[in-house]
């Protein structure tokens, strides 16, 4: 997922900060120039967003033989990797030594503050300098880097013998389509974000809360099919004591700081009330048009239900970054959340207060969505449910400009290969996400109960967890990735009217309104007619 205790990049100053400065047809990466990068190596310290657990120790196996002396492949070649200084880079420097002694090559890494990342990238890419021969890459920005001529697609080297094996095809529908851009494969498969949602199945399953809850509510307290059972629970078990320390604790949790993930969460949330069978593609624009979307009837009927779920958690939360709320979850201070992966995994490990409490679904549906290719509410039943590929997916990138494309690709590709994947997604606590059929329970993949429980897994809560994200990525209808050029300034302009509604100081309509008035200037300055090309490549569209 993307690095929680980091802000989302924040941007060059723009009207919609508050501050002065025009929106530029360029990305608009960071308020000031990059940090300088820094060397690392495999001791590079590195911690989890979430403080109260402890990851475990557990280290991926060697998977190529060192080369014969004289018979190594890459030998005299460098590749320089750029990553962010993160829970999710931290698979990397651990291949660092296998990679040089299978290739000959050398490895150099490059960290710099997440905030840094893409900037840092994408200057040496426009200036063609070729410092850097890839990138742990975000799947938002690949539109941005391919309009850009700036990478190179890896289908050339994808099925020769001399590089590490592993399977595209081993990569569940929705994630795989994030790995290419109009039909070319640019990034190698590593992370798979998505999310779904988290709830205590402890506290579902206590007699005297289900025969309360039926008495209060008409209905049984039960794992939630719709946004509305969602806020009957959180609703239910708010200010209750839920860890048994005699404190009161919250029926809902979920990160909702400013300038850092909030518009994910928002996202995943409001597929449901948009995307159904009449409408599968349209969220964010008219294809035909570009003209924005966002400010749809199900688009507010959804801001108007997590408005309305921020009563049930604490109001810290409207100031809290994931990690933060997802301490909160594991800490059992909390009933109901929904999030990426990394927060399955976190409860496994050492200091959880909720290991084998934990049950995972995909995220509810509704009743009925609004349709927006038909201008019209449509009932369903059952409930209308969307699957989601929110968060980066951060995965391995070649630039065009590298001196050694060779070399780095079979580095991507060693990182990419059932044997490490496996072990990453297992482990957890590196942010790397699980979304490969190796990764998931008989009958929905063919992964081994026994490897999860080696890491330290209840049986219960890792069933429920993995085949939660199955479903999830299997789903047909999927919210729409946004991955054009400019996709940071329509998803910063989206964070900011976003915590202004969830904060009061708005209403759901307004926030969205200004929302759709900024997506319009941004196309206006990127240029409509090229958004609208790459809009439709994104989508799939002829």
């Amino acid at each position: 997922m993307q690095t929680a205790h980091e802000p989302m990049y924040e941007g060059r100053r723009t009207r919609w900060l508050g501050v002065l400065g025009l929106l530029l047809a360029v990305p608009i990466w960071a308020a000031a120039g990059p940090a300088e990068p820094a060397a690392s190596d495999a001791q590079s310290p590195r911690v989890s967003p979430a403080t109260v657990v402890k990851p475990n120790d557990i280290v991926p196996p060697r998977v190529v033989p060192p080369c014969k002396p004289g018979a190594c492949p890459f030998a005299g070649k460098t590749v320089t990797l750029l990553l962010p200084h993160s829970v999710i880079a931290v698979s990397a420097p651990e291949l660092k030594e296998e990679f040089e002694a299978a290739t000959g090559a050398t490895l150099k890494i490059v960290e710099v503050r997440p905030i840094d990342l893409f900037e840092t990238f994408y200057s040496d890419a426009t200036k063609g300098a070729g410092k850097y021969d890839a990138f742990l890459a975000s799947a938002w920005w690949l539109g941005e880097l391919v309009a850009g001529d700036h990478l190179v697609s890896y289908d050339k080297y994808y099925q020769d013998p001399r590089f590490p094996a592993w399977n595209v095809n081993d990569v569940l529908p929705a994630p795989k389509a994030l790995l290419s851009y109009g039909a070319r494969k640019y990034m190698v498969a590593n992370d798979h974000d998505g999310q779904v949602m988290y709830y205590r199945r402890d506290l579902l399953a206590d007699p005297q809360h289900r025969q309360e809850f039926q008495r209060k509510y008409g209905h049984a307290l039960d794992v939630p099919r719709t946004w509305a059972q969602f806020r009957d629970i959180a609703e239910y078990f708010n200010g209750r004591d839920l860890n048994g320390d005699r404190v009161p604790d919250h029926g809902f949790t979920l990160a909702l700081k400013a300038g850092y993930q909030g518009m994910f969460h928002f996202m995943s949330l409001s597929a449901a009330f948009v995307i159904g069978p009449t409408n599968p593609k349209l969220y964010w624009f008219d294809p035909q048009g570009m003209k924005p979307l966002v400010e749809s009837p199900g688009h507010v009927r959804a801001l108007e239900v997590l408005v309305d779920l921020v009563q049930f958690g604490p109001r810290e939360m409207l100031n809290w970054d994931s990690g933060k709320s997802w301490d909160h979850f594991l800490s059992g201070r909390a009933a109901l959340t929904f999030s990426w992966g990394d927060l399955g995994a976190l409860a496994q490990q050492e200091g959880s207060q909720v290991k084998g409490k934990v049950g995972v679904a995909h995220l509810p549906g509704v009743a009925e969505y609004f349709s927006v290719a038909q201008g019209r509410w449509v009932k369903s039943d059952p409930p209308n449910w969307v699957g989601n590929t929110t968060g980066g997916s951060w995965a391995g990138v070649i630039s065009k400009y590298s001196k050694s494309p060779e070399a780095t690709y079979y580095l991507l590709a060693l990182m990419a290969t059932m044997e490490k994947s496996k072990v990453y997604a297992a482990r957890g606590w590196d942010g790397i996400d699980p979304g490969r059929r190796f990764h998931f329970l008989p009958p929905d993949g063919n992964a081994k109960i026994g490897d999860y429980l080696k890491a330290g897994w209840n049986e219960a809560d890792v069933r429920d967890y993995l085949h939660a994200y199955f479903v999830n990525f299997s789903n047909p209808l999927q919210l729409p990735y946004l991955r054009i050029p400019g996709t940071y300034s329509y998803l910063q302009a989206f964070n900011q009217h976003l915590a202004a509604a969830v904060s009061g100081q708005v209403s759901p309509d307004a926030a969205l309104r200004a929302t759709a008035v900024d997506f319009e200037e941004i196309t206006l300055r990127v240029g409509r007619d090229a958004q609208r090309r790459a809009y439709r490549i994104a989508l799939g569209l002829p």
